[in-house]
């Protein structure tokens, strides 16, 4: 067995389980952090806190962290992953606000230095783009990509 034979074996390997384990690795991030702000020791609800601020935070911080476990619970299933990633979809735009209503909190030097809040709210670009690859399955085409050979 040479290099390229090991390395066909790899990644036709990655291309069959890859997704799958994305889909898990999202389900845990969402469960975890939505757990975290429902048992109250979320290191966001601060920030959750001064940028939802018309809303009362003893309500709406468990609210959201519901909202995030039923995100990856739903994610868990395949049956569930429209309406997973539906929610999930209609909560981004809610964790970008803090860019907008609190940029002292989210920029050292606007606008690429960026403070540990900030990487956490830009770092939900790779959620959402592990959300388009997840829903680009749901229809049973992951293995209609004509340019990857399995």
């Amino acid at each position: 067995m040479n290099f390229w034979d090991i390395d066909e074996a790899i990644a036709r390997w990655m291309y069959r389980y890859g997704r799958f384990l994305l889909r898990i690795s999202l389900a845990i991030i969402f469960i975890w952090f939505g757990a975290l702000k429902v048992v109250n020791i979320s290191p966001a609800q601060d920030l959750v806190t001064k940028t939802v601020y018309w809303v009362d935070p003893k309500v709406f911080i468990p609210i959201l962290g519901y909202w995030e476990i039923l995100i990856g619970v739903g994610l868990l299933f395949r049956r569930l992953i429209r309406v997973a990633i539906f929610l999930l979809f209609l909560q981004m735009p809610g964790t970008v606000l803090p860019l907008f209503i609190l940029p002292n909190v989210c920029f050292t030097q606007f606008p690429f230095g960026l403070t540990m809040e900030g990487q956490y709210i830009i770092k939900n670009l790779v959620l959402i783009s592990a959300a388009l690859v997840i829903g680009g399955t749901v229809r049973g085409r992951e293995n209609a990509d004509p340019l990857v050979k399995v």
